[in-house]
């Protein structure tokens, strides 16, 4: 009785068509980078809201005789006529640090206007001032081209890894995903009218980690199923075409995705409701970046390695097995990278 031969890629059937949807996801992208790219060109001409890290100004440091409620400290200054006030709490010396943005006037009275209001906020509890130093806005230009500087080589970084990791091409398509990211978080908290600090940068740059995990795991769940795709062509001469096998890979991955990003956003939303007010605007550009770069390993990453495919190729094997063919295999089999999928 002859056996009956399992089909090994037939019987699986893509349960969502996420490179159907490539096309509008595409355009809601390039809507999102051109706001990013905006951002980006407002940071430097001072058309974006920033914090006084990036533009200039005083910070003062104080020393409470007793603890001071950060929360109150920071509605009384915006009642004083600071609320973009900017504040740092020293747990254990009952010292407070406060940034405000430069406004006309010598620093003495500035840090004087805010002591008045700390006095009359805080009546039984008297403070000496430690220290006022202002931040020139030459720091502030040095600041922001330091800020530029890290997410450029961040960027390279992730090329030259995913690039030896993979091949080239993997390595552009999530550099360009993580720079699709970047950008994106960007220009919403621009058009929100959010500032843009030191701390907004650091959060810019844990997304890019984040966004590139995320695609580095649907990226080699893809290069594993086209070597499988290779056996299974010269085996049974069965064969898929190179979008349904992006697609399918994506779909085997994604219950991995939902459960990581799932777990990291429970964390972010806990820090974003009862984390405070210092570290409010942090969690929230993670859990923005979180949800875009989700979207963009699925929706950007993956899609670009079906656009980029040079000569209807998206892997090259440096080695052939003659057993499974090449020019001398037996039978006269075709050589491998000439099938469908050019593997």
């Amino acid at each position: 009785m002859k056996k009956e031969q399992t089909p090994l890629v037939d019987d699986y059937v893509t349960k969502i068509d996420f490179l159907g949807k490539r096309k509008p996801a595409l355009v809601l992208s390039i809507i999102l980078a051109i706001i990013g790219i905006i951002a980006a060109v407002a940071i430097p001409t001072g058309m974006a809201r920033l914090g006084t890290d990036f533009t200039g100004g005083v910070a003062v440091q104080f020393r409470f005789e007793k603890p001071v409620e950060i929360d109150t400290a920071r509605d009384l200054l915006a009642k004083g006529g600071y609320p973009d006030a900017d504040l740092q709490e020293f747990a254990g010396d009952n010292k407070v640090l406060v940034k405000v943005q430069r406004s006309e006037g010598d620093l003495g009275e500035m840090s004087g206007g805010i002591g008045v209001v700390f006095k009359n906020g805080f009546p039984d509890n008297p403070y000496i001032i430690d220290s006022t130093t202002e931040i020139g806005p030459t720091v502030g230009k040095k600041l922001q081209s330091d800020a530029f500087w890290a997410v450029v080589i961040s960027l390279f970084g992730i090329l030259f890894y995913i690039g030896w990791r993979f091949e080239f091409r993997f390595g552009m398509a999530a550099v360009i995903a993580t720079f699709h990211d970047i950008l994106a978080v960007l220009g919403i908290f621009f058009v929100l009218g959010h500032e843009i600090n030191l701390l907004s940068i650091t959060a810019l740059l844990t997304i890019a980690g984040y966004s590139i995990n995320d695609s580095v795991v649907v990226f080699d769940r893809i290069r594993e199923n086209l070597k499988k795709q290779a056996t299974t062509k010269q085996k049974a001469g069965v064969s898929e075409t190179l979008k349904s096998l992006i697609n399918r890979s994506i779909n085997e991955m994604l219950h991995r995705t939902v459960i990581t990003s799932g777990t990291t956003l429970l964390v972010l939303l806990a820090l974003f409701f009862i984390g405070g007010e210092v570290i409010h605007e942090f969690a929230l550009t993670l859990i923005v970046g979180i949800l875009v770069g989700t979207y963009s390993s699925i929706f950007v990453a993956s899609p670009l390695l079906l656009l980029w495919k040079k000569d209807g190729k998206l892997i090259h094997h440096r080695e052939e097995d003659p057993s499974v063919g090449g020019p001398g295999a037996p039978g006269g089999a075709a050589p491998q990278g000439t099938g469908p999928l050019g593997i």
